[in-house]
């Protein structure tokens, strides 16, 4: 079961490497992956939501969803899991970016990408959560153009993000409840 998982995302990577990557998109996608580096858009956006009154508590969210984030994926999941990262497996296959220095599994990027995205797709207006979500997602799908994470790293960065993202929420509402009991 797990070869035929490494086998699949292998072929994948490799099929995008031989058959997508191109000279117009590469420079698109490595700047798209570039804005995940270090959680950098998302860590800005909340700066952003929690200096604005009205969006303060969708801010608080994002926090939280960024600390959890950064605590289960990177710090626990990573280290516990110690996945090499793909192009040091699959031969033939190149990194297009600067070689991270972490663990493959899960993808960061992806976690936090769609952790801050669907609180904010859930807590604002569809203007601005419907591009955050499209902005998750492209950041997610470049982390394999660029040939630095197996899907399979992706697509549970990207389902551990949504759960924390509830799970921020759920903590943040019940912060914010308490605190206005105080009141």
């Amino acid at each position: 079961m797990i070869d035929t998982l490494v086998g699949l995302d292998g072929g994948i990577l490799l099929f995008l490497q031989e058959n997508v990557r191109n000279p117009v998109m590469t420079p698109i996608l490595r700047l798209i992956t570039t804005l995940g580096n270090g959680g950098a858009v998302w860590i800005a956006l909340t700066i952003l939501l929690l200096c604005i009154p009205r969006t303060r508590k969708a801010g608080c969210m994002a926090l939280a969803a960024l600390l959890g984030t950064l605590l289960v994926n990177n710090m626990i999941l990573k280290n516990l899991v110690a996945r090499t990262r793909p192009y040091e497996v699959i031969e033939g296959l190149t990194y297009i970016v600067r070689k991270p220095v972490d663990y493959s599994f899960p993808s960061g990027h992806a976690g936090c990408s769609f952790a801050v995205a669907c609180v904010m797709f859930r807590r604002l207006p569809g203007r601005y959560g419907v591009p955050a979500l499209i902005l998750a997602i492209l950041i997610a799908l470049s982390r394999l153009y660029v040939g630095v994470h197996y899907p399979s790293d992706v697509l549970f960065g990207v389902i551990s993000g949504i759960l924390i993202s509830y799970g921020a929420e759920a903590i943040v509402n019940r912060l914010w409840k308490g605190k206005q009991e105080l009141e």
